[in-house]
């Protein structure tokens, strides 16, 4: 049995942020038009250009809820860029700031790895808008565990 054909899923997704092949990064939340852009050595880069309908809240906004799944994806594949053969890593602490309303209009979104220790990663995020004007900012602790 090859090396490639034992690896997990969770190997490959790791490899494919670390090696920035963000064209072929898979989720289910990119159904609602959120992507990645770039991959970094403990960042991340993402768009979220057309927000659905059902994204909106009742005055017109973009949902906050939905602002979180794009900030979650944001950490996760910062995280998985620094993290090594056998281990991954889960949420254990998430903050989010909302500082003004988001209007349904382009967003993008950058997230990086503060630290890292054997066992903790500290995240930050900020989502701008298309101006660069910054809208919402975030903090995350991750656990880091062995397979």
């Amino acid at each position: 049995m090859g090396e490639s054909s034992r690896r997990s899923p969770l190997t490959e997704l790791n490899r494919l942020i670390k090696d920035n092949r963000g064209a072929e990064y898979s989720s289910p939340n990119l159904v609602l038009g959120m992507r990645p852009l770039a991959f970094g050595t403990g960042t991340s880069r993402w768009l979220w250009e057309h927000q659905p309908p059902t994204a909106l809240n009742p005055f017109g906004t973009v949902q906050g809820g939905y602002v979180a799944v794009l900030i979650d994806e944001m950490f996760s594949s910062a995280i998985a860029s620094v993290l090594e053969m056998g281990e991954w890593a889960m949420t254990a602490e998430f903050k989010v700031n909302f500082l003004r309303a988001l209007d349904p209009k382009p967003l993008q979104g950058d997230a990086r790895v503060l630290r890292r220790t054997r066992f903790l990663a500290f995240l930050e995020a900020q989502i701008t808008d298309k101006n660069g004007t910054i809208a919402v900012t975030a903090t995350s602790t991750w656990a880091i565990s062995r397979q």
